[in-house]
């Protein structure tokens, strides 16, 4: 299904919970609602879903207006946090259900939930009911029971929140292969970032009820437009004066305020830095053991800053004096968002023997 949002304002009372929010969603995509709680995900979801109706704007589902057609008329399969599985049912009863609403034959039923039964994993478990499954079993079930009609749109509801963290990482892979093999348009909500990253196609960065970015996680990584992207997408060292760094012009992006992503900050000893007169000098403040390598805190022109050091070089102490390189930083202002580069980084003069 090809979605097309126009201008979707929605609130509740004084509170706007969503504000002039416009995208489009190519047919077959997987895409992440990323954003932290309250900002407007799951009402968006709502209103595509049919569950809410926008105070304003339009939703088109492949070129048709269908601002006024109910839930069931969208064609679209939900599947809620907390699974909403029927309690009395058997496994095989709940993926049937919908199906059962449609009045489909007991062949075709019979036929559809034994190829979901297999497409999901759940082969062997057809006759338990909710209450003898794990977790990610029950999220299975979910799945399957709402892909059974052959919605043409999945909606997720922070699909993988009740689940804990071994099974959910098990889940993701298993929900991004079952989307490609179904070739469903599939929209998820989440607020945990690891978790767009690793299974969207493309991330929307929702906040305060407005569309911040759109774009495959790589893009919005790279190449976030807004101050609060790169701050919320993976980590950040937000700076508000550049201008007692080293190699980078203030002048050239006036009012602007920087983020400095961990790996872009090389920390060491002078000798082990790759532009040692391009350095920063820094006092390390804290040393936080991260499994694949070491999180430096580090004072330098009285900004704290995180950096990383892989485990197979010394191991930095509280107090020591070492070498900051800041390699590049992201600077926005009202105008304009840019990487800047250090510009102190100069190839050492050839030695000629």
């Amino acid at each position: 299904m090809h979605i097309v949002a126009k201008h979707l304002t929605k609130s509740f009372g004084s509170f706007q919970a969503t504000k002039d929010v416009s995208f489009e969603i190519e047919k077959g995509k997987l895409i992440g609602l990323l954003g932290p709680s309250g900002g407007g995900k799951t009402t968006i979801l709502r209103m595509l879903a049919g569950l809410e109706e926008p105070d304003s704007g339009d939703i088109l589902f492949h070129g048709k207006r269908v601002n006024d057609e109910p839930p069931q008329a969208r064609g679209i399969g939900f599947v809620f946090q907390n699974y909403a599985l029927f309690r009395h049912m058997s496994v095989f009863d709940n993926i049937a259900f919908g199906l059962t609403v449609q009045k489909k034959s007991r062949a075709h039923i019979k036929e559809r939930v034994q190829e979901l039964v297999e497409l999901t994993g759940l082969k062997g478990l057809e006759k338990r009911l909710p209450h003898q499954l794990s977790g990610g079993q029950r999220q299975r079930v979910a799945f399957a029971r709402a892909i059974a009609p052959e919605p043409q749109l999945l909606l997720l509801d922070e699909p993988f929140a009740a689940i804990d963290a071994k099974v959910r990482k098990e889940l993701r892979t298993w929900l991004k292969e079952m989307i490609d093999r179904v070739g469903i348009t599939t929209i998820f909500v989440t607020h945990d970032q690891e978790e767009a990253v690793e299974v969207a196609d493309q991330i929307m960065i929702i906040h305060n009820g407005r569309l911040e970015q759109q774009g495959t996680p790589i893009d919005i990584y790279k190449h976030p437009t807004t101050p609060f992207v790169a701050e919320f997408i993976g980590e950040s060292n937000p700076v508000a004066d550049i201008s007692n760094l080293r190699g980078f012009d203030a002048q050239r992006v006036p009012g602007a305020k920087a983020i400095i992503r961990p790996e872009f900050i090389e920390i060491g000893l002078p000798e082990e830095i790759s532009f040692p007169s391009a350095a920063e000098h820094g006092i390390v403040k804290h040393v936080y053991f991260r499994g694949i390598h070491w999180q430096i805190e580090v004072e330098v022109e009285g900004s704290r800053l995180f950096a990383y050091r892989t485990l197979e070089l010394p191991e930095l102490h509280v107090g020591d004096e070492v070498a900051v390189l800041i390699h590049r930083l992201y600077v926005f202002n009202e105008k304009e968002q840019l990487i800047l580069e250090n510009g102190l980084k100069v190839d050492p003069l050839p030695v000629h023997i």
